[in-house]
């Protein structure tokens, strides 16, 4: 199992805005995070045709990796 604690499950951190060129910004908890284009992109779009919130909220960890190591400074 993926998800584990049921963080993408139940608080769904991860957000998305598509803007104009073919980009799209990934949110985390309402801070861009990641811009991605290209497959990727394509990919996360099929997702949300099929309007399955789980599995765009997985897709969306995978892409941005490992980024968060609960060290960061609160700000």
């Amino acid at each position: 199992m993926e998800d584990k604690r049921q963080i993408l499950r139940e608080e769904r951190p991860f957000s998305w805005k598509i803007v104009k060129g073919e980009k799209a910004f990934i949110l985390w908890k309402g801070k861009n995070i990641k811009t991605i284009s290209g497959k990727d992109l394509f990919k996360m779009e099929k997702l949300i045709e099929g309007n399955i919130d789980f599995e765009i909220q997985l897709f969306l960890a995978k892409i941005t990796g490992n980024f968060k190591h609960g060290n960061e400074k609160l700000f």
